[in-house]
C-alpha cells in the first residue's frame, strides 16, 4: 500500500509539473535561443559577446575572463591564451580548444526541437566530438572550408595563417569548399593552403599532446555521464550529469525520484553558498556555480528540503519525458521576492512551483539579498508579506563571477607541408618571423637590408629576409644559407630553406582574414524558418565569402529576452 501511495504521488507530481511547465517551454522553443556550458577552464581563457566581424581586430570587443560553468549563447566568442577550454553541448557533444585558439559561436538556434550549431574557428586548433540527432545540424568553419557532421563523429580542425587542415578520428564528416564537397572517414585528413583551391587528402599524422588531452577528457566525461544515467536518464539532455556523479550522491526521495547532494557539505549547507552572479542582456541575472558540478543544479530542475539531509537538487520533469525534444534553461533555480517593507530575498525554486505564485520553499526561509550578494543564511519569512518578482533589479547584485580582461593577441602559426601537417610554428608578437600574405609563407625580418626586396642577392647569397617552408638542398642546408640566421621554434635547421626574396610585411601586422561565414544550414531560409523546415536561419546569415557575419549578434539576445520567450 505504501509503494502504491508513493507511485500515485509521483504520477500526480508529474502531471502538475507538466501542466505548469508546458506553456513557458513552448515559448522558449519560439525564441530560437540556446544556452550551452563552458565545462572546463585550464589557464587563461577569455570571452567576448556580440562582436561584429573579426573579434581579434575589433576595437569594440569587450573581453572578460571566462569562468567555469559560464553560460554561452549565440554571439559569444571564446579565446584561449596559455590555456585550454572545453565546451559541453546539450546532448553531450563537446568542443575542445587548444592554446591560442579563438572559437566563435556563430549560430546556436532551435526550431521545433532541431538544434542548429554553426561555429567559426577564427584561429588555432580545436577538436570536436559530435552526436547530433537526425534533425540537428552541426558545422565548423575554419578559414578555407567548412566541416559538417551529420552523425556521431570526432574531428580536429587547425586554422592557421597559411592554411587549414581537418583530421577525422572517428565517424565521418563532409568538407565543403565553395561548390565542392569531400567525404572523409575515420583515419583521414584533408589540408588546404590559403589561396590555393587544391586539397591534399592523407592518412592521419601521429597524435600530439593536445590529441591525447582531448581523448582523456572525452573518455572521462562519457564514462561519468553513462554512470549517472542509472539515476537520472534523459534522451534530450546530458550536459553536466557526469559532474554530479563525480562530485556527489543521489538519494531516492518519495514523489521526486532520485535527488542529488554534493559531497562534503553539512546539514546547514545552502544551495547558493558557492558561486557568483553574471549579467547578460539575453537572459538577465544568472548564477554561476564555482564548483565543477555547478551547472545543472543552478539552471534546471529545482530544490527540495529533506529532513535529515537538508537541501537536495531534483532534476524535475523535463529530463524524464522532455517537451519537443528540449529541456528549458533557467538563469537561476531560484525565485526572487520583495517584501512590502522593501526587503529583497531569494528562495530556492521547488520542482512544483507555479509561475508567479508564492514559492513552495518559502516556508523553509528566505535568503536575504544585501550589499549586492545573496546571504548564505536563511531568515524566517513569516513576519513579512512577499511578492514574487519576474527578475531582480539590475543593480541588486554586484558580486560578479567574471572580470574585465585584456584582448587576446593574434598568434601567427603555419602548417608544415607533408605528413608533418600536425606540427606548427608558433610565433609570438615579439618574433622576427612574419607571415607574408602575398607569398603565403613566413619570412625572417631580422636585420633585413632596406633595399633587399628590390636588389635581391647580388653576391649569390640569400638576403636576411628569407622565406620559410621551401624544400631544402641535400644535406639540409640550402645554398647561401647564413649560419647566423635565428632558429624558428619548432622547426629544425634543415627545414628552413631559402628562396628568392619577397616583400615582407611588419612582424606584428595581422594576417588578412579569409572567408569566415558558414554556409546556411540545410533547408533553412534567410530571415526566418522556412515552412516545415524545422530549421532557423538568423536574419542576414546566408552563405557567402565575406569575412564577417553581416547581421549583428544582438538579434538572438533580443529574442531570448523574457518579453520574447525564454532561452533554453
Amino acid at each position: 500500500m505504501s509503494s502504491f501511495r508513493t507511485f500515485s504521488f509521483s504520477i500526480l507530481a508529474l502531471a502538475l509539473a507538466l501542466f505548469s511547465a508546458a506553456a513557458p517551454q513552448a515559448s522558449a522553443d519560439a525564441s530560437h535561443a540556446r544556452i550551452i556550458r563552458l565545462s572546463l577552464v585550464e589557464g587563461d581563457v577569455r570571452f567576448t559577446r556580440d562582436v561584429h566581424g573579426d573579434p581579434l581586430t575589433s576595437d569594440k570587443a569587450a573581453w572578460e575572463g571566462a569562468t567555469l560553468n559560464l553560460p554561452i549563447r549565440q554571439g559569444y566568442v571564446l579565446a584561449t591564451d596559455h590555456g585550454r577550454a572545453e565546451v559541453e553541448f546539450e546532448n553531450g557533444a563537446m568542443a575542445f580548444l587548444a592554446e591560442n585558439t579563438v572559437l566563435e559561436f556563430y549560430d546556436l538556434s532551435l526550431e521545433d526541437g532541431a538544434k542548429t550549431t554553426r561555429l567559426v574557428l577564427r584561429q588555432g586548433t580545436a577538436s570536436f566530438y559530435v552526436h547530433p540527432s537526425s534533425a540537428d545540424y552541426f558545422s565548423v568553419t575554419g578559414g578555407d572550408f567548412t566541416v559538417e557532421a551529420d552523425g556521431r563523429a570526432g574531428f580536429r580542425l587547425d586554422n592557421f595563417d597559411d592554411g587549414s587542415a581537418v583530421k577525422v578520428v572517428k565517424g565521418r564528416v563532409s568538407v565543403l569548399r565553395k561548390k565542392e564537397t569531400s567525404a572523409l572517414g575515420k583515419g583521414q585528413s584533408l589540408s588546404m593552403r590559403a589561396g590555393d583551391q587544391s586539397v591534399k587528402i592523407e592518412r592521419l599524422p601521429d597524435s600530439d599532446d593536445f590529441d591525447r588531452w582531448v581523448s582523456g577528457r572525452e573518455e572521462a566525461v562519457v564514462t561519468a555521464t553513462t554512470a549517472a544515467q542509472q539515476y537520472v536518464s534523459s534522451p534530450y539532455y546530458t550536459s553536466g550529469f557526469g559532474d554530479l556523479y563525480t562530485y556527489g550522491s543521489f538519494y531516492p526521495v518519495g514523489g521526486y525520484g532520485n535527488c542529488w547532494r554534493p559531497y562534503g557539505v553539512g546539514f546547514g549547507w545552502s544551495p547558493f553558498d558557492s558561486g557568483g552572479w553574471f549579467m547578460d542582456s539575453g537572459f538577465g541575472w544568472s548564477f554561476i556555480g564555482s564548483q565543477p558540478w555547478g551547472w545543472l543544479p543552478y539552471h534546471y530542475g529545482g530544490w527540495i528540503f529533506e529532513p535529515g539531509l537538508g537541501w537536495l537538487w531534483s532534476p524535475g520533469l523535463g529530463f524524464g519525458l522532455g517537451f519537443n525534444g528540449f529541456v528549458p534553461f533557467r538563469p537561476v533555480t531560484g525565485v526572487f521576492l520583495r517584501s512590502k517593507s522593501g526587503l529583497l530575498g531569494l528562495v530556492p525554486a521547488h520542482p512544483l512551483d507555479a509561475r508567479g505564485k508564492e514559492p513552495i520553499n518559502l516556508r523553509k526561509g528566505i535568503f536575504p539579498v544585501t550589499s549586492g550578494a545573496v546571504s548564505t543564511r536563511a531568515m524566517a519569512a513569516s513576519n513579512e508579506s512577499w511578492k514574487v518578482m519576474k527578475a531582480p533589479p539590475r543593480d541588486a547584485l554586484a558580486v560578479s563571477a567574471v572580470r574585465a580582461a585584456a584582448a587576446p593577441a593574434r598568434v601567427s602559426r603555419t602548417l608544415l607541408a607533408g605528413t608533418a601537417g600536425g606540427r606548427v610554428v608558433t610565433l609570438d608578437r615579439n618574433s622576427s618571423i612574419a607571415y607574408d600574405a602575398r607569398e603565403h609563407r613566413f619570412v625572417n625580418t631580422t636585420n633585413e637590408p632596406a633595399n633587399a626586396a628590390k636588389s635581391g642577392d647580388k653576391a649569390g647569397t640569400a638576403p636576411a629576409g628569407r622565406l620559410l617552408g621551401e624544400p631544402v638542398a641535400r644535406g639540409g642546408v640550402a645554398a647561401g644559407q647564413n649560419a647566423a640566421t635565428p632558429r624558428v621554434p619548432g622547426v629544425p635547421a634543415a627545414g628552413r630553406a631559402m628562396s628568392s626574396p619577397a616583400p615582407a610585411r611588419a612582424a606584428n601586422a595581422p594576417a588578412p582574414a579569409r572567408a569566415m561565414t558558414p554556409p546556411p544550414a540545410p533547408r533553412s531560409s534567410v530571415g526566418g524558418a522556412s515552412a516545415g523546415s524545422g530549421r532557423f536561419e538568423p536574419s542576414g546569415r546566408g552563405g557567402g565569402a565575406s569575412s564577417a557575419p553581416s547581421a549583428p549578434h544582438s538579434a538572438p539576445a533580443a529574442a531570448a529576452h523574457p518579453s520574447g520567450g525564454r532561452p533554453h
